[in-house]
């Protein structure tokens, strides 16, 4: 089975409040490096077989339709994975790691900010 990912940006003008209280806690948390944060979507398009042509046109296809909102959101990338990659399996793992983290940072930030109550 092959795989392609879809990922989803909020357009540069479009105000991004969950990247904003990203940025704002990442420092309280040690992490000072980073001087802007964008929340995005990534989707992971799952076909039978190997990737085609085919499937990445259906993909993008997807995408501007029914993946993202025009108005709001750009489509930044379609691509199959590597070859090499086990399927997501363990990419997934990372993710859901990394989303952890990022709503811990959420969390964090609004309850510091008083957000939390609102």
């Amino acid at each position: 089975m092959g795989s392609i990912v879809v990922d989803v940006m909020l357009k540069p003008e479009i105000l991004d409040p969950q990247g904003q209280a990203v940025a704002g806690a990442l420092p309280r948390l040690g992490f000072s490096s980073f001087s802007d944060v964008r929340q995005g979507k990534r989707f992971v398009l799952t076909v039978d077989g190997a990737v085609t042509d085919e499937h990445l046109a259906q993909a993008r296809e997807a995408a501007e339709k029914l993946l993202s909102n025009p108005v709001i959101e750009d489509v930044v990338s379609v691509h199959a994975l590597d070859e090499g990659h086990d399927g997501g399996h363990d990419g997934d793992a990372q993710q859901v790691g990394a989303a952890r983290t990022q709503d811990t940072a959420v969390r964090t930030a609004a309850h510091e900010t008083g957000e939390a109550d609102a």
